[in-house]
């Protein structure tokens, strides 16, 4: 039960996957970002079983400041695209991202939280639990299931904000809002795995 806790309050939290589906459904069906739910879910799993199954000392040592210098730098790209994507509050209506599977995947995949929050599941709930073999697939799956939901119920709040606003110039502020969100959410990464920790890629 604890396992399904945390990692609930975890992936439902705002961060930069439920952000993007949530600003990119003020502009069109929550349908249209499946592939990108998906792809968010499939990196998850992806996710636990390389820390399921392979050594996860060495991912935490080695591998956690190359995901948060790559991550913070995927969450910049998006937040300028964001940012820029319309100044013309007559086309605020079109969509700022376009949001599919791959940008799911590699977001999710290159966001060191995400393997932060996957951690303490693997080297200390699992077998506390007695989770092992096709016990921790098991549970690796149904896990990355809640993790497409996550981004689905942002988008659908999205969509509700969204139907909600008629003025153009209050998506273009929507935009920038969630870019300069995305600008915090990178800054705070890079600042928890390079300047409060001290670590850095060697």
């Amino acid at each position: 039960m604890e396992i399904a806790i945390y990692t609930f309050c975890v992936m439902y939290s705002p961060g930069p996957v439920n952000l993007l589906a949530f600003n990119t459904a003020l502009h069109r069906p929550p349908a249209t970002l499946a592939g990108y739910c998906v792809g968010v879910g499939v990196a998850m799993l992806s996710v636990f079983l390389v820390l399921g199954y392979t050594g996860a000392a060495l991912v935490r040592d080695a591998l956690l400041p190359w995901l948060a210098g790559a991550g913070s730098a995927y969450i910049l790209y998006l937040a300028y695209h964001l940012f820029t994507a319309d100044t013309n509050a007559a086309k605020a209506a079109e969509p700022a991202t376009d949001l599919r599977f791959r940008q799911g995947y590699c977001l999710q995949l290159l966001n060191p939280k995400g393997w932060v929050l996957v951690l303490p599941v693997t080297t200390l709930m699992f077998p506390a639990a007695g989770l092992s073999g096709s016990g921790i697939l098991a549970c690796a799956l149904l896990i990355s299931l809640g993790a497409v939901g996550a981004p689905a119920c942002y988008a659908l709040l999205g969509r509700l904000a969204g139907a909600r606003i008629h003025h153009g110039r209050a998506l273009v502020i929507a935009n920038k809002v969630m870019a300069l969100c995305l600008v915090a959410v990178a800054a705070s990464i890079a600042y928890d795995f390079f300047i409060a920790t001290g670590n850095g890629i060697a």
